[in-house]
């Protein structure tokens, strides 16, 4: 079989040179690739996503230097390129150990996979935007306290696994029975990814933010925590004053109104996952080339 593949190579393309293939190296490229794909996957569902596009910003400033010559920029990336590896270690250490957890589960092929999740992801209804507008007002008006986490693109499987693991539609009865007094998933906050509520009573971290008033909780500095290190949605109903409030970015929004938080979820609605983008693209690309052949 590798001499006729060389053969048909040799009739067809002449003054071409091509290496041998074996059957070993097809197996290579192909694992390769997949352990590739597998990183970038990794990379975009967790906090090094945000960090990737910092070091290419950096890389864009390096190359820059080179082009132009500044050779003291070069000389302080150059001696700086081990210590950010070592940096890198130790801020991803989490991500790290979870990813070589994965090896050692005996659903490895299914978690490595994430088609399921993509398709999660997908959905996020108006079903579910309006269910959640209404029970946070609905909680807000009874002075019900409740933090809802609303997941975007970076994977929040560290959070969710602080929590008891759920995996119900989202609705606006199911989130005023979570969170009302004295039941046993009140306490904490929940993540919803898509359109279902995936875990609750989930520990959140704390913002270090010293400009944050005095005058809030634990809940809303657990919310700008969660809005610092995800791109997650994070929404805040107060149980002193009822008020309902958004973090975003590190960026808390206090006292907004049913039509403001509508638009925050509907900025969540309306981004198309990657995979739609991609399909949507050729779909287009197929669609003009009819159009052209007509």
């Amino acid at each position: 079989m590798e001499q006729r593949i060389s053969q048909i190579l040799g009739k067809y393309v002449s003054g071409v040179y091509f290496p041998e293939i074996h059957v070993t190296d097809v197996v290579e490229v192909m694992i390769l690739a997949f352990l590739i794909y597998q990183i970038i996957i990794w990379i975009k569902n967790t906090k090094a996503w945000m960090l990737l596009k910092g070091i290419l910003v950096l890389a864009g400033f390096i190359l820059l230097a080179m082009i132009f010559q500044m050779n003291t920029i070069l000389y302080v990336a150059k001696n700086a390129v081990a210590v950010m590896a070592t940096a890198a270690v130790v801020v991803f250490q989490p991500e790290l150990r979870r990813a070589l957890e994965k090896l050692g589960e005996k659903q490895f092929f299914s978690s490595v996979v994430p088609f399921e999740a993509y398709k999660e992801r997908e959905k996020f209804s108006e079903e579910t935007m309006e269910g959640i507008i209404k029970a946070c007002f609905s909680m807000g008006r009874v002075k019900t306290g409740a933090l809802i986490v609303v997941e975007r693109a970076i994977h929040l499987s560290e959070y969710e696994s602080t929590g008891i693991y759920m995996d119900c539609l989202v609705s606006m009865q199911v989130l005023i029975n979570i969170f009302e007094h004295n039941t046993p998933l009140h306490d904490g906050a929940i993540i919803i990814r898509g359109d279902r509520i995936v875990s609750a009573t989930c520990y959140l971290p704390l913002s270090d933010n010293m400009g944050l008033s005095k005058e809030l909780g634990t809940r809303h500095r657990a919310a700008v925590g969660m809005s610092e290190v995800s791109d997650a949605l994070i929404i805040v109903v107060s149980e002193e004053t009822g008020a309902v409030s958004t973090a975003s970015g590190g960026y808390l929004d206090r006292d907004i109104t049913r039509d403001e938080l509508r638009s925050h979820l509907q900025g969540i609605r309306s981004r198309k996952p990657e995979t739609k983008k991609l399909a949507a693209f050729w779909k287009g690309r197929l669609k003009n080339g009819k159009k052209a052949d007509e």
